[in-house]
């Protein structure tokens, strides 16, 4: 699909005057050429910039007045909410100024216009993106086809009056709060809202996602009319640095602790300093992650303890010792004495990792963090990590980048770290979604958590981590094995919307003050739901340029052998017995791999495999499998060893026409037994080697019964000529 296609089918009904009118734009170019015999002169550049520069000012003078009229109403509501709660607090408190307490409807009232002001932020931002995706695919195709370079000329007008820089943050905040007072009719869960401070050792079930940019925004308003934005100082104003979360990520050369958390090793651990907000945040937190496997009857832990930011060097050169660090805390006696002896042996054994094993600063990861949870409820906690880059840290090439400090100077929080070179910084093109959840053993998530990630706005990616990740793009040199994501990075995650019940809707209602909604008239079910995606796919980067769009197909297909079709009669009598077979006897659940790709995920994705190195599939190994494969072992011994009987029975008190049937048992035996020493040691290396390989033995059981069936057949037949 061109873009032009999908920009006429996703633009909102009520600001379709207002985007950028890039059929018209497109068509210019193409008629300048053919009516100079495709030569681009001066004169029509300029006509075509003045083109641009009109459609610039067009959305760049929408955008501001939508912004404003968004502000207003947000402020106006902020004031009635106010008004409403503090009306109902005064009643219950028995106020005799106040007779009667608000009704419910007021609340209802208040609910379905603070939805309408989140579905306008949500409209504001998808025109906002897709104006500026236009923007940059008609200079892309204006460059292309008239050899002339509008693009930087043109990017300094866009960052002029950057229209599609907006930051919501500071809305979606207010819009939180705001809406978690009229869903709690004025009662608010309050309690602990810090960002893990009191927090050392925790267990948390989380699964992570990736969100495409274009869904960003959208996600955070749905999350929000479910669970608060998680605000560290409500008392204080919010500031995009407040989200800010950055870590310092440690390693050797030979890159063990990043081998170990691929490989899902047991006792694998990530080593990493964090800090919240700027680079003058006094407070460092030093923390290990441990992995555990199921079969340890363990769980997978972080812990950590804080330092002061000028101690760090010291503690990381030994200088500092652990019992320093908490001999203050010791003497005011704020914490219990076990809880200090726990950190201290944490501290110890950190410092004792990173002076022994020689680690060092390897790499950085930035985000920006909005936290939904109800405050000192650490059941439900969504986590949306933006903005997402990974900066090296090293100096395995000869160049220190930290300069022998724990981490390097020359950047902060300044997104998109524009004067680090490309081969110090990753910038990750999704967002992170990661879901966290406390349930009791049995227990469901709620449902809208189930609808929230079975729908089109996220993307599953199981055990991502921004350390590996940062690794393998960074660091691409020292490490052999890649994470099973790398070489599917150029693959769109967005999909068609399938599922109605998430995502942003308008109410049609009159408004809290009586007059008509901002719906303005009747919207179809797409602009209901604030989106009309058509099922599109476009390339991996953040503002997609390419011309055509492209679908993906998953990677397994189903088995529908009884709908194939060939021009043998035969064998489509074959396929369709085989598609019924399987229907009725293996429960519909046979799959197979997408044409062109293969089981082995390196002979899949070979082409886009840098040279020498493999992907990392970790696979679960507890001590039960070593005792199935004995098991399966002795199975197939014992097996071996009947039919030897038999054969040796057949031989001892068989007649004449049993001695040939006695050599088809033999060496159906001797197969056997040989069959079962090759594939038990097969078996053992494979798994002692974690190797993702088909355990499942597809060959040896049918052969087997090949060889009895011959046996015996061949029994009856010398038996039959013997009489």
């Amino acid at each position: 699909m061109k873009f032009g296609e999908h920009l006429r089918k996703s633009l909102i009904k009520n600001y379709s005057f207002y985007y950028i009118a890039y059929d018209d734009l497109k068509h210019q170019l193409k008629k300048g050429l053919k009516d100079h015999d495709y030569q681009w002169s001066n004169q029509l550049e300029e006509d075509f910039l003045n083109a641009l520069e009109t459609e610039l000012d067009k959305v760049y003078s929408f955008t501001k007045v939508k912004n404003t009229e968004v502000n207003r109403r947000i402020k106006t509501s902020e004031k009635y909410v106010y008004e409403v709660v503090d009306t109902l607090q005064r009643y219950q408190n028995n106020d005799p100024q106040v007779p009667n307490p608000p009704q419910e409807q007021d609340f209802e009232d208040l609910e379905e216009e603070l939805s309408d002001i989140i579905a306008d932020v949500h409209d504001l931002a998808k025109f906002t993106r897709l104006n500026y995706t236009g923007f940059q695919k008609i200079i892309k195709k204006h460059d292309k086809t008239t050899r002339f370079h509008l693009k930087p000329v043109f990017q300094v007008r866009l960052n002029s009056k950057c229209f599609y820089k907006d930051n919501y943050d500071n809305l979606i905040v207010k819009l939180s709060k705001l809406y978690d007072l009229v869903r709690t009719r004025g009662n608010p869960i309050k309690g602990d809202s810090s960002a893990g401070g009191s927090q050392q050792n925790f267990v948390r079930q989380t699964t992570k996602y990736w969100v495409h940019p274009d869904n960003i925004t959208e996600l955070k308003l749905v999350i929000l009319k479910h669970l608060p934005v998680l605000v560290f100082n409500a008392d204080k104003e919010f500031e995009p640095e407040d989200s800010a979360i950055t870590s310092i990520y440690f390693d050797n050369k030979e890159m063990d602790l990043y081998y170990g958390r691929l490989r899902k090793d047991e006792g694998a651990e990530a080593i990493r300093l964090r800090w919240y907000g700027g680079m003058k945040s006094d407070q460092i937190f030093v923390e290990r992650k441990t992995h555990r496997e199921d079969w340890t009857g363990e769980k997978s832990v972080k812990a950590r303890f804080a330092l002061k930011e000028k101690k760090v060097n010291s503690y990381l050169k030994g200088d500092f010792t652990p019992a320093q660090i908490f001999e203050k805390a010791r003497k005011e006696g704020k914490k219990s004495p076990q809880e200090i002896d726990n950190l201290e042996r944490l501290a110890k054994e950190v410092q004792y990792r990173i002076l022994k094993e020689k680690y060092r600063p390897v790499m950085r990861s930035f985000y920006n963090r909005t936290a939904f949870q109800l405050p000192g409820d650490a059941r439900v906690r969504i986590s949306l990590d933006t903005e997402l880059s990974m900066v090296r840290e090293d100096d395995f090439d000869g160049y220190d980048r930290t300069h022998g400090n724990w981490r390097r100077m020359d950047i902060g929080i300044d997104y998109p770290f524009s004067q680090l070179p490309e081969k110090d910084i990753c910038r990750f093109p999704y967002a992170v979604l990661e879901v966290k959840l406390q349930t009791q053993l049995g227990q469901e998530p709620p449902i809208w958590i189930r609808e929230l990630v079975a729908s089109h706005l996220v993307e599953a990616v199981p055990k991502f981590s921004k350390f590996i990740h940062g690794g393998a793009s960074l660091l691409t040199d020292y490490v052999n094995l890649l994470p099973f994501w790398f070489p599917q990075m150029d693959i769109d995650i967005r999909k068609p919307k399938i599922q109605h019940d998430v995502g942003i809707q308008r109410h049609n209602h009159r408004n809290i003050r009586g007059g008509s909604s901002s719906s303005g008239n009747d919207l179809d079910e797409e602009e209901l739901t604030g989106s009309s995606y058509t099922g599109v796919h476009f390339s991996n980067d953040i503002n997609p340029l390419e011309e055509d769009l492209d679908e993906s197909t998953p990677l397994l297909l189903p088995n529908t052998y009884s709908q194939r079709q060939t021009r043998s009669p035969i064998r489509n009598f074959m396929y369709r017995t085989y598609g019924a077979f399987l229907h009725y006897f293996n429960d519909d659940r046979t799959f197979t791999v997408k044409p062109g790709t293969n089981w082995d995920l390196n002979e899949t994705f070979k082409d886009k495999i840098p040279k020498g190195k493999t992907i990392s599939v970790p696979v679960r190994i507890e001590p039960k499998v070593y005792f199935a494969n004995e098991r399966t072992f002795l199975s197939w011994l014992s097996i071996g060893m009947l039919l030897g009987f038999t054969a040796m029975a057949l031989l001892n008190y068989g007649t004449k026409s049993a001695l040939t049937a006695s050599i088809g048992f033999f060496i159906t035996a001797l197969f056997t037994l040989i069959y079962a020493i090759f594939k038990y040691m097969w078996r053992v290396l494979m798994i002692r080697e974690k190797k993702p390989v088909q355990y499942a033995d597809m060959f040896g059981a049918n052969m087997i019964c090949g060889c009895i069936f011959l046996a015996t057949f061949a029994t009856f037949i010398f038996k039959f000529v013997e009489n």
